[in-house]
């Protein structure tokens, strides 16, 4: 049983729900009343308290200004039917985000601080849930280095901060995809499944130049060949060949998605083949000649399953009528009835605020 953790409150005066409508949610844009703060000092996490959300006050010479020792994680929070609300999986982010946390040589957050502190800052924003569906609460846990110093160096001191943000469907229209050739997101040995600031830094450039010709997000391949299928965009990357699922297998080049390790367990219970390992984009090409290439979606956080109705790979464009898309609506569905209680939550997934 988590003991309960001792947070210092402090309560916003005024809502500014009072001034906003929850119709019509840009993702990112609005943040709830209050956030979560605490501050990583002598070895232990200490100053923890809610309060209403506000600027951070910084020194120019803050050492994740300039060195880029900064983490994050995306969670969401549903209305249920009954009424209450529920966090998805978040004990799959926090292993997660300490995992990003070791390789990027800063401290870990207890389970305490990064889920008891997640509950009670929800607890007292849930009436900013929106109760449309494939709405949610966003939460964006955060950790960065704060040392007031110069110098090539972990830090010696952090912060970690939890904001909310209630959000409408993202990329709800299927996607144009470009098959990325040149940039490259990461290369082993480095730090691509860790959820660091820089890897969404680096990826913004290719991201551009793709939907100034036209296309919505690039699908990132290895460093060496640039022939190896890795993330699309911002999530993992799935197609169904031959009515079989297959996904990139995890290795440090790639983010461990919660999406992802849900829709295997969704797909198991289908009794639908699945097959992670790796996958050549000319695999994919030749499938796509042969007409065996039945869906293709990325899985995430934000988007949850977003459809793929043209891949670009050189001069060759592959269309997808993503109205036959049967697995990929099905995998949403389940996710999303699960989510708002219309069925049975058999996996244990949903933490109850």
């Amino acid at each position: 049983m988590m003991d309960v953790l001792d947070i210092n409150i402090i309560k916003s005066e005024r809502s500014k729900l009072n001034d906003l409508s929850l119709e019509n949610l840009s993702f990112g844009k609005y943040f709830t009343d209050h956030m979560l703060e605490a501050d990583y000092e002598n070895g232990e996490w200490k100053n923890i308290e809610i309060k209403p959300y506000q600027p951070l006050l910084l020194e120019p010479s803050t050492s994740a200004l300039h060195y880029g020792q900064s983490i994050f994680e995306g969670i969401k929070a549903f209305r249920n039917e009954d009424g209450n609300a529920y966090i998805f999986r978040p004990h799959e982010n926090l292993k997660r985000f300490n995992l990003s946390a070791q390789r990027m040589n800063m401290p870990e957050v207890s389970e305490e601080l990064f889920i008891e502190g997640m509950r009670q800052l929800i607890e007292i924003d849930k009436n900013w849930i929106p109760e449309k569906p494939e709405h949610s609460l966003y939460i964006r846990p955060l950790m960065f280095a704060t040392d007031a110093a110069l110098g090539v160096k972990p830090s010696e001191t952090y912060k970690f901060l939890i904001i909310l943000n209630p959000v409408g469907a993202y990329h709800a229209a299927p996607m144009k995809i470009a098959v990325e050739e040149k940039y490259t997101r990461a290369a082993p040995g480095g730090v691509g499944f860790a959820k660091n600031a820089g890897n969404y830094g680096g990826s913004m450039h290719p991201a551009v130049k793709a939907k100034q010709e036209g296309y919505d997000q690039v699908l990132w391949t290895d460093a060496a060949e640039h022939k190896w299928l890795q993330e699309v965009g911002m999530m993992n990357v799935a197609l169904i060949i031959n009515n079989v699922f297959i996904t990139p297998s995890l290795e440090d080049t790639i983010l461990k998605g919660v999406t992802r390790d849900s829709v295997l367990k969704l797909l198991e219970d289908m009794n639908i083949k699945t097959e992670e390992r790796k996958i050549n984009i000319d695999e994919v090409t030749e499938a796509y000649d042969k007409g065996e290439i039945n869906e293709i979606f990325g899985m995430g956080t934000a988007a949850v399953i977003s459809l793929i109705e043209e891949l670009k790979y050189k001069n060759k464009v592959m269309k997808f009528d993503v109205s036959s898309f049967s697995i990929a609506k099905k995998l949403k569905q389940q996710l999303n009835s699960i989510r708002s209680g219309k069925v049975e939550d058999s996996y244990s997934w949903l933490v109850k605020v």
